[in-house]
């Protein structure tokens, strides 16, 4: 296999890590296992499908779903959830996987049905047809299986080994199997040979995993031990949309989540919206599954729990926001302004990098799927967190793209400000120093628009305060005499325009503290 000179690395140089050229959009594989968030997840990464590449999508099993191998061979791990809450229920030949599944081609389908709508938005919407041909089934037999390969691992595989000097940002939403099996299958080919080096160097630099935790223990069983360097992004911090959600974020955030707000703004907006699973309506993703009654309508945890269901988050009301746990992974993909999928970008509506790794998934501890199941209400008693930064925005962004999937004309919805700043995004200053901060905005459809400066002290190293005085379009401050070299202030322009819904954009400026 021939190389390029850019990947010829020592085996033992430090990694080098490639970024998304400019003008380029990041290129995606997405892998998820059949679970109702997922399905959700996948509905709004696709409405935002224009904003990437989309390389893969794969099927993939978990520690919560997998399909057994269809000979009769049995599985039981221990600490799963089929052996908590009381439980000894398995070994079993699959767990919570219907023989018929096919979420993804389903999601695809009706994003078929909206893509005629959303090209009258963006001529960046992928077809339906480039999109289908990228959908794969991984490694789904088992819990953690990465023993063979799969058209799944296959693609990732091809992908990390291919000849574009770019990154591949691996989500994984599901358990990380498909993903350590294509790193396997480049490991067991080449280890031990000339070219083992500069293969491994390549692929370190072009994979980034976005992970929904470690659901399978493979990225700690086998990718984490054998390719340490591979850069794996945990966030912390980005907009809440998991299970309950509803019931931990601040008042002013839960409105995005009520029946109301879901039914007029996701669920009666076409075939995506229709797709989209809520609270009471009616559906299962496998039938007899004692963990979700989700689609079970008007009944209290104690009459779920009689008709044998195990109550792990409290039930809501009919038509109330389900979840999109795995949807963080990729926000910060979104062309929102933030870039927050870039290393020197510190975040956006996935929030900021945690370099510490969690292991496993949580099942013990207070708000936990135990403790849950132990008290139906203890994960909905939990204290309301400060109202998120991004969340508005992010809903509201939600509904505008629905708009964009059923409305057939440009001029009928509404569409994304511009901001722009004056000068570089990159600034240094001393303690003590003054500086005054500028930017432009436009509307593509000639709305009002509002420019608001703040500072993102959650990507900041700087503890301190920094006053903001704003005035127009510009803002001034002074770098306080106590910042230390090296320390960082992050300040966000964020525009908002009076549309409906309002929809926002931003630039950021990161200001170093210089000797």
């Amino acid at each position: 296999m021939a190389l390029p000179l850019a990947v010829q690395a020592a085996e033992d140089a430090p990694p080098l890590y490639l970024e998304t050229p400019a003008g380029q959009k990041p290129r995606v594989v997405i892998t998820a296992d059949p679970e109702l968030d997922d399905s959700n997840s996948l509905v709004r990464y696709l409405l935002y499908s224009n904003d990437v590449r989309t390389e893969g999508l794969i099927y993939a099993s978990s520690q919560f779903h997998w399909t057994g191998d269809g000979r009769g061979t049995t599985l039981s791990v221990p600490g799963r959830e089929y052996t908590r809450f009381g439980l000894d229920l398995c070994p079993c030949t699959s767990w919570r996987w219907d023989q018929g599944e096919r979420f993804i081609d389903d999601a695809v389908a009706a994003y078929a049905q909206a893509w005629p709508n959303l090209i009258a938005h963006d001529a960046d919407y992928p077809s339906p047809v480039a999109l289908k041909s990228v959908i794969r089934w991984g490694n789904v037999q088992f819990d953690g299986e990465m023993e063979r390969d799969t058209p799944g691992s296959d693609l990732i595989r091809a992908l990390l080994l291919d000849e574009e000097e770019a990154p591949i940002y691996l989500h994984a939403w599901g358990g990380h199997s498909t993903i350590a099996r294509a790193l396997k299958s480049i490991e067991e080919e080449f280890a031990g040979t000339p070219q083992w080096a500069a293969i491994r160097a390549k692929v370190i630099r072009k994979a980034i995993i976005h992970p929904s935790a470690d659901q399978d223990d493979t990225y700690g069983r086998y990718i984490r031990p054998n390719w340490p360097e591979i850069r794996y992004r945990q966030v912390t911090g980005g907009v809440p949309l998991s299970y309950n959600a509803q019931g931990v974020v601040s008042e002013a955030d839960a409105a995005f989540f009520t029946a109301d707000w879901t039914r007029d703004n996701v669920s009666s907006r076409g075939p995506l919206g229709a797709f989209y699973r809520v609270w009471g309506d009616g559906r299962h993703m496998v039938a007899g599954d004692i963990f979700d009654y989700f689609g079970e309508a008007g009944k209290t945890a104690e009459q779920l729990r009689a008709e044998g269901y195990i109550v792990w988050t409290p039930p809501r009301g009919t038509g109330e926001f389900l979840g999109e746990g795995d949807t963080p992974t990729f926000l910060n993909l979104i062309d929102n302004g933030l870039a927050g999928y870039r290393t020197d970008s510190f975040g956006g509506w996935g929030g900021v990098e945690s370099a510490r790794y969690v292991p496993g998934f949580a099942s013990s501890g207070e708000g936990s799927p135990d403790a849950v199941a132990a008290d139906p209400q203890a994960r909905g008693a939990r204290s309301r967190a400060p109202t998120h930064p991004f969340l508005a925005a992010a809903q509201n962004d939600l509904a505008g793209r629905f708009r964009w999937a059923t409305t057939p004309d440009y001029a009928g919805a509404n569409h994304n400000p511009r901001v722009e700043l004056t000068g570089t995004p990159l600034r240094s200053a001393r303690p003590g120093e003054t500086l005054v901060l500028a930017a432009t905005v436009s509307d593509p459809d000639g709305d009002a628009t509002q420019l608001r400066w703040w500072r993102h002290d959650a990507a900041d190293s700087f503890a301190g305060d920094v006053p903001l005085t704003p005035r127009d379009n510009r803002v001034t401050l002074s770098i306080p005499r106590d910042a230390q070299p090296g320390d960082t202030i992050h300040l966000v322009a964020e525009a908002r325009d009076d549309g409906t819904p309002p929809l926002t954009h931003y630039a950021r400026v990161v200001i170093t503290v210089a000797p």
